[in-house]
């Protein structure tokens, strides 16, 4: 019976490992479609002249880097990172789920 138990948790275990796996790889996909999306449309036409004078403001980019230095890539991220992170993978599956 024991046996029995240990290889039905077993599986369950890998059950659940393969969803976290194709959760966080379509979580990536998102940020991926996201990025790849955002980088394309910075380049339209029509924004190109605007980003360009963004990029050239210093009280901008001194605002934006006050905003990025709030961020955080580590493994213990606090809650306005993890909201962050939900936005965008939400936004990228909308954008991956329109576009595909």
């Amino acid at each position: 019976m024991k046996i029995i138990t240990l290889i039905i948790f077993s599986l369950f275990l890998n059950i659940s490992s393969s969803v976290a796996q194709y959760s966080a790889s379509k979580n990536a996909e998102y940020l991926a479609t996201i990025k790849a999306v955002a980088n394309y449309k910075i380049n339209d036409e029509e924004e190109l002249e605007n980003v360009e004078r963004l990029r050239q403001n210093k009280a901008f980019n001194l605002k934006l880097q006050k905003m990025m230095n709030k961020l955080q890539n580590s493994r213990t991220k606090n809650s306005d990172n993890k909201r962050i992170l939900k936005i965008l993978e939400d936004a990228g599956e909308q954008i991956y789920n329109i576009l595909k």
